[in-house]
């Protein structure tokens, strides 16, 4: 079963979508005015590579689907299925 992380598509989110592109078995769509990034396995994106501020970083997520937090700290956000 797919986990789905959605995320507002504004300039802010944009090098989260594309940091998290680059993890192999995930995709990011779109649905609406969201990014959507799904994938099959557990999901990590390393925050310093989005260049992401802290007050962006701790405020990306719009919703979960499927899957949990298991970290979201100033190195990475990490997901899991549920």
């Amino acid at each position: 079963m797919t986990h789905r992380l959605f995320m507002l598509d504004v300039p802010e989110n944009t090098s989260i979508a594309a940091v998290a592109e680059e993890v192999p078995g995930v995709e990011v769509d779109r649905i609406g005015p969201y990014f959507v990034i799904a994938s099959e396995e557990p999901v990590v994106i390393d925050r310093r590579a989005t260049g992401a501020r802290h007050a962006v970083w701790y405020s990306c997520i719009g919703g979960l689907d499927g899957c949990r937090i298991v970290q979201w700290d100033k190195d990475a956000l990490r997901l899991e299925r549920r």
